[in-house]
């Protein structure tokens, strides 16, 4: 019989297109999940407590948690109102956020990216600055829209990998070159995240959960993008798809 290939859930955005709402998620996700993590990836709607989250846990690998052009809303970490015209999407804030601790605590492996990392370290208990550009010290960490995507995700930035950490043991060095994307970053790192990365500006970019029983790790940047002319990034994928094949192996059993 062939080996069953471990399934990832991902958890989609909610977007209205035209008048009517759809559940959606990048296909560059997808193509990281198929080709990087060699999974079957399966796209979980965001419908909040209409998702029967133990059936989802039951049936899933291993789940990714996307970036998104929505930020998640600042009063799931008291933080300030967003100013004006910010994108949020309460429907998978609804979803995502009891979604992540039930998760890792049920040993099913986890990688947040980008708006993932962010809702990881919320899901936790941790905050965010909402315009980390605006803060004193830090460096402007958003792309170019007016650029073309090619240089929108060309590495912008070193970040580096922390000793004995996870990230660390899937590098050549202790600094990789990486993309930035966002504006919205981590203000107080959640109780029980241990860093992984950091930017040149001490600003934390990547992060593992400590006494996760399996993989479950997120980092600020975007490794999904061109996954496969990226060696680190094929890296991260793969061992996040070797973590769920091991959870799809013990689920045969």
């Amino acid at each position: 019989m062939a080996k069953r290939r471990p399934v990832i859930g991902i958890p989609a955005d909610r977007r209205m297109l035209g008048e009517h709402p759809f559940h959606a998620v990048g296909e560059k996700y997808i193509r990281a999940v198929v080709d990087a993590a060699g999974a079957l990836p399966l796209l979980v709607p965001a419908l909040g407590a209409d998702i029967d989250t133990d059936e989802l846990l039951a049936s899933v690998d291993g789940i990714l948690f996307t970036g998104s052009p929505s930020n998640v809303e600042p009063r799931h970490y008291s933080g300030p109102a967003s100013a004006p015209g910010t994108a949020h999407d309460a429907a998978r804030d609804a979803t995502t956020l009891p979604l992540i601790p039930l998760a890792v605590g049920q040993g099913v492996p986890v990688l947040g990216l980008c708006r993932g990392f962010q809702e990881m370290n919320v899901a936790f208990g941790g905050t965010l600055w909402q315009r980390v550009q605006e803060q004193e010290g830090y460096m402007d960490h958003r792309e170019d829209k007016t650029q073309p995507l090619e240089v929108q995700y060309a590495p912008a930035h070193e970040v580096e990998l922390v000793a004995g950490g996870v990230l660390r043991s899937l590098a050549d060095s202790d600094r990789i070159q990486v993309n930035s994307l966002h504006s919205q970053g981590v203000q107080q790192l959640a109780p029980g995240l241990a860093i992984e990365a950091r930017a040149p500006d001490g600003l934390i970019e990547g992060f593992r959960v400590e006494r996760a029983p399996r993989f479950a790790l997120a980092v600020q940047w975007h490794p999904e993008w061109q996954v496969m002319g990226n060696s680190f990034s094929r890296a991260l994928f793969a061992a996040f798809g070797a973590a769920s094949a091991g959870r799809a192996q013990r689920r045969q059993r």
